[in-house]
């Protein structure tokens, strides 16, 4: 018994997740081709959401606070003119407006401009955070709304990167605990017409690339030795001093 723990294996796995699956759903599938039940992530990324999900295997899961702390990059498209009660593209149409017809890309960029720095954001009821034990999503389906408390978050970067009424691209780095499509709502009210978040692709956590990920399609088809040598060792993943 004892042996086999010896065996097991443990380090960062970087998946690039695909659109459907919940994170918990990927950590579910992992565990099989892992054959273990010691794995977890590093930060949750919504259904709807496709990209870096960091996969914690064996004792890399004793580093999950460290690595859910680093800050996070997102590649965003929002919808304007339509505003949703989940906040993106998977809620219900809850408002529709018209889209001012002198709406610029300088106006745009003005407003982006606004959410750099220091700020409150009052977390979505459509989200996993815990109010008395109980999570949002789970109240939010019964036609409730919950009091919750706004809480700071930190945006380093916020561009504009397409203009294509009635969607806009953008790129946004920001702390731990920041809702992107909550970001995507406020921006549309302060346009005055309302958005939604239509598409969401998480591209970096802290030094870690998307593109240094493997898809869950591939690593369910690798030998073992191949998903060991795809494994992050936990001390070059973190600071000694976190170990």
């Amino acid at each position: 018994m004892n042996q086999a723990q010896n065996t097991d294996p443990e380090g960062i796995l970087l998946v690039d997740k695909p659109k459907g699956p919940t994170s918990h759903d990927v950590v579910a599938r992992l565990r099989r081709v892992f054959h273990m039940k010691r794995i977890g992530h590093a930060g949750t990324l919504d259904p709807m959401a496709t990209g870096l999900l960091i996969i914690l295997v064996g004792k890399a899961t004793k580093v999950s606070q460290y690595l859910m702390s680093m800050d996070k990059e997102y590649a965003g498209t929002a919808k304007l003119g339509e505003t949703t009660d989940s906040q993106d593209a998977e809620g219900e149409i809850v408002d529709t407006r018209s889209i001012p017809e002198d709406l610029s890309v300088a106006t745009v960029k003005g407003q982006i401009d606004t959410f750099l720095g220091d700020q409150y954001q009052l977390p979505p009821m459509f989200s996993a955070k815990k109010v008395n034990g109980q999570p949002l999503y789970k109240s939010a389906r019964k036609g409730k709304v919950v009091e919750r408390e706004p809480r700071v978050i930190h945006i380093s970067r916020f561009e504009l990167t397409r203009f294509a009424l009635p969607e806009i691209d953008f790129v946004v780095n920001s702390s731990k605990g920041a809702y992107i499509r909550t970001i995507a709502h406020d921006l549309g009210e302060k346009l005055g017409c309302g958005a939604h978040l239509n598409a969401l692709r998480r591209t970096a956590i802290g030094k870690f690339k998307v593109e240094d990920a493997e898809t869950l399609e591939d690593l369910e088809k690798m030998s073992p030795v191949r998903l060991k040598r795809r494994l992050i060792p936990i001390y070059q993943a973190v600071p000694s001093h976190v170990l």
